[in-house]
């Protein structure tokens, strides 16, 4: 109702009562700008497709509504085509649910704490494919499985050496349990066992899927949200593998370069042009190579702000990078693989573009490797909020990384996003003057 008071969405994501250094959350539910439920549903059609454009706009102006926070993820994600009616979405569900289900037994069947409501954190394999027989790793697969942990042992190892990429997945799963210890442990949903053991579940899975990736440390705090916004476990998976589809190659890493390193060094061509002073004075301090941003775009932000503000900044990118054409990439391809360019066969409509993607569109501000992702911009409009504070006070890296953890909890994600939109334009019209 208009002229109602904003409502606090602290209440949605209960913390628990003795951890008292928590952020506040500064988003609020405002009525008349919040896509609130009566909105979201007056934004379909009878068959169920959606208007998208006035979706995103909506989400602009004030985010969404926790309470439907989780299904309008899917179609921000690209689960779902807003083209698509209600009877289709819903054979899609059933078939992906099927696929996770069975992804997930060929999992338990390897490793049978999988699926059991618990998890490890110990390591259950050596490096060239050994039982680690120490009586904590039998005892956690002992707890797991409701059986002797070395029958199981016995079991891997009557089947003759077991193959790299098993030994590789078994390595990981000890390393995602330690995870999801520490994921998001301030909520009181995660005092529940069987909610961090979908969350070990469903990490698992992905790290046996995406074997060129595996898993890496910051999967946890990208997949926790989905968690805590989805009930059913498989839909919580496609959109983490869905996110994933976006940022894995930051996750990828060679022996010489992080996957993330690009980013990086465009970061660093960006902060050239918009604040050259600040630039150099990083460069000076030796961090002309932003490695000191690396988290930021690494978990996209998760720790610079509180957990319900992080879904409000995360949904404001969506909304403003949103592509129609993600749901049609996404099923070209396979799960493991990363975003390229696929069309549907049909033109792009502006009106239904994000407003940072329908920037790139006029002004073609896409990089060798594809269109630069809106959290670069994000890190850069930090960097320029905090440019006259790093100016004077960084005497060294280790300042310039204090500073920016200082601000944890006390960004303005609403702020951050209309500031790298507006270093985004510039960005462009400089670049692209460059070639006139």
């Amino acid at each position: 109702m208009w002229g109602a008071a904003a409502e606090p969405a602290d209440s949605y994501y209960q913390v628990r009562p003795e951890c008292t250094d928590v952020a506040k959350t500064r988003f609020k539910i405002k009525p008349g700008k919040t896509l609130s439920v009566r909105k979201w549903q007056a934004a379909f059609l009878q068959d169920g497709t959606l208007d998208i454009g006035k979706t995103l706009r909506r989400i602009r102006r004030g985010g969404i509504h926790p309470s439907i926070r989780g299904e309008v993820w899917e179609f921000l994600l690209g689960c779902y085509d807003p083209s698509t009616t209600f009877d289709e979405r819903e054979q899609i569900r059933q078939r992906r649910r099927k696929q996770y289900a069975s992804w997930k037994e060929e999992c338990k069947k390897m490793f049978p704490v999988i699926g059991s409501g618990s998890f490890i954190t110990a390591p259950v394999v050596t490096e060239n494919g050994q039982p680690n027989l120490d009586p904590l790793v039998v005892q956690e697969i002992n707890l797991g499985t409701n059986s002797n942990g070395s029958v199981f042992f016995k079991k891997l190892t009557s089947r003759g050496p077991l193959d790299k990429k098993v030994i590789q997945w078994l390595l990981s799963l000890h390393q995602i349990g330690l995870d999801v210890k520490r994921t998001d442990r301030s909520l009181e949903f995660y005092e529940k066992k069987e909610n961090l053991s979908k969350l070990w579940d469903i990490l698992s899975v992905y790290a046996w899927i995406d074997q060129d990736v595996g898993y890496c440390q910051g999967m946890s705090d990208l997949c926790s949200p989905m968690i805590v916004l989805l009930e059913d476990e498989a839909d919580s998976f496609f959109c983490f593998e869905r996110l994933m589809r976006r940022l894995r190659g930051n996750f990828r890493s060679t022996g010489r370069s992080v996957g993330v390193e690009a980013q990086l060094t465009h970061l660093s061509s960006i902060t050239q042009i918009i604040d050259p002073k600040l630039h150099q004075h990083l460069d000076k301090l030796g961090g002309g190579d932003y490695l000191f941003a690396i988290r930021m775009l690494m978990v996209q932000f998760r720790r610079e702000f509180s957990f319900c503000d992080s879904l409000y900044l995360w949904e404001m990118m969506w909304a403003l990078e949103y592509d129609p054409d993600l749901f049609h990439v996404y099923e070209a391809h396979q799960c493991g693989s990363e975003k390229v360019e696929v069309s549907n066969g049909k033109p792009k409509s502006m009106s239904q573009c994000g407003k940072y993607e329908r920037q790139n569109m006029r002004n073609g501000g896409k990089s060798a490797e594809g269109p630069l992702p809106i959290s670069v911009f994000l890190v850069a409009s930090v960097l320029k909020d905090k440019s006259s504070k790093l100016m004077t006070e960084a005497r060294g890296l280790d300042d310039v990384v204090k500073i920016l953890n200082d601000m944890s909890g006390n960004l303005d994600a609403k702020k951050t996003c209309s500031g790298a939109i507006k270093i985004h334009k510039k960005y462009l019209r400089k670049v692209i003057s460059k070639f006139l």
